[in-house]
């Protein structure tokens, strides 16, 4: 099966990308990537209150690749791995984008579909509060717990959840989380973003 990763790359490519990978995401390579994500910033002078939501998008986002990526197909040929992911880092004017993408068995496909549309259609008051039940409620385990990274980042960001799947064939499917981190946005600005349908037969997608 043929899986267009780049198609969906393309749509934004317009910044400046910082940095970019795909393959397996071990311990040293995800130290590295905070490291020169780190090093980058500073050395373009970005605030630090910037510099730490960042921070905390790639730590929820790194974690997804290192925890929780699902095994590759078995005739997926674009290198010799056990585990896939991707990651784009790139700075579009004042604001980051961090992309990440890895592959979903179809079994799982809806519980994780239905925790997206669940923060998606929150409130930012009840994304708080969702924020705090997880945290005092639910297991926290070596590969974190209960959905806590997703309602993470979405607090952190004061914006829903921009991602999509693409289908690669009926067992396996390639999950976008797509996060744009905006320095001086805050939960005022939560409603502003807007939710849009399905989109086709082969992926499903919300755009934000």
């Amino acid at each position: 099966m043929y899986l267009d990763i780049d198609n969906y790359i393309k749509q934004y490519s317009g910044g400046e990308v910082l940095y970019s990978l795909r393959g397996d995401f071990d311990s040293s390579v995800i130290n590295n990537i905070f490291d020169n994500i780190e090093e980058k910033m500073i050395s373009l002078n970005e605030p630090y209150r910037l510099r730490k939501k960042v921070y905390n998008v790639l730590v929820e986002s790194l974690q997804n690749l290192y925890h929780h990526v699902d095994n590759v197909p078995p005739d997926f040929c674009e290198g010799k791995f056990d585990k896939y992911g991707l990651i784009l880092i790139q700075k579009e004017g004042e604001c980051y984008r961090v992309i990440t993408g890895n592959f979903v068995r179809s079994n799982h496909y809806k519980k994780l579909k239905d925790k997206l549309d669940k923060i998606n259609h929150s409130s930012y008051e009840e994304i708080k509060e969702l924020y705090k039940y997880i945290l005092n409620h639910q297991r926290i385990s070596v590969k974190g717990g209960g959905g806590l990274g997703l309602v993470d980042i979405a607090k952190k960001t004061a914006s829903k959840l921009n991602y999509t799947f693409l289908k690669y064939d009926e067992d396996y499917l390639f999950y976008f989380l797509n996060v744009l981190v905006e320095e001086n946005r805050d939960e005022s600005k939560w409603d502003e973003t807007n939710i849009l349908e399905d989109n086709g037969a082969d992926y499903n997608r919300r755009n934000l």
